[in-house]
């Protein structure tokens, strides 16, 4: 595929339109499966979340991203969050969570420090689309998000590319589980910004 270098009216009016009318696509099919995640699987996952003494967050590709993203919203929480694979992330032992998202469940390298995780008697959390995925198998709390594997290009669940839904709605609820959390917290949005890095 070639960018179309066109810039004129008759292109403009039809960028337009198409803009129109895939928002309306992403923003319905989000809301369909926004709507369809288990307040119950979520709950458990914050139980998760709230008893463990560190937080570590994996995921690979984009969904590893919006749990880069999630991590940092725990931290301004003033929880302990460190992300695997970076330099400074420590060992993992018991009394800590690994929480991990992959689509299908199956991410080699996410499944591995699922495993390892798990081995060495840390607890371990999962967003997947798959409840018999591996990485659910070893996960103590699982949410599903009921969306297309990246992998499922015929998928009538969503008309979008390779695992973008499950990243928008992976993102949606770590966002929802962090209002509630903060609801809990009762803290004034400044005290929370205290925590936010200042060497940027």
């Amino acid at each position: 595929m070639s960018v179309n270098a066109e810039t004129g009216p008759a292109a403009l009016a039809k960028t337009s339109s198409a803009f129109r009318r895939n928002r309306g696509l992403v923003k319905d099919e989000l809301t369909d499966v926004f709507q369809r995640v288990d307040p119950a699987q979520v709950a458990a996952l914050v139980t998760e979340l709230r008893l463990a003494d560190r937080i570590f967050v994996t995921g690979a590709g984009r969904s590893g991203l919006v749990l880069k993203m999630a991590a940092m919203r725990l931290m301004h929480l003033g929880l302990t969050v460190h992300v695997v694979g970076e330099t400074t992330a420590p060992a993992i032992r018991a009394g800590d969570l690994l929480l991990a998202a992959s689509g299908s469940g199956t991410t080699a390298g996410v499944v591995k420090a699922a495993e390892t995780a798990a081995g060495l008697d840390a607890r371990v959390a999962a967003y997947t689309t798959n409840a018999g995925s591996p990485l659910a198998a070893v996960a103590a709390a699982v949410v599903l998000i009921p969306a297309a594997q990246k992998t499922d290009h015929g998928s009538a669940v969503s008309r979008q590319y390779s695992g973008s839904l499950f990243e928008q709605v992976l993102f949606a609820t770590t966002e929802a589980v962090f209002q509630s959390l903060w609801d809990e917290d009762a803290a004034a949005a400044e005290d929370l910004w205290q925590r936010h890095a200042n060497l940027e």
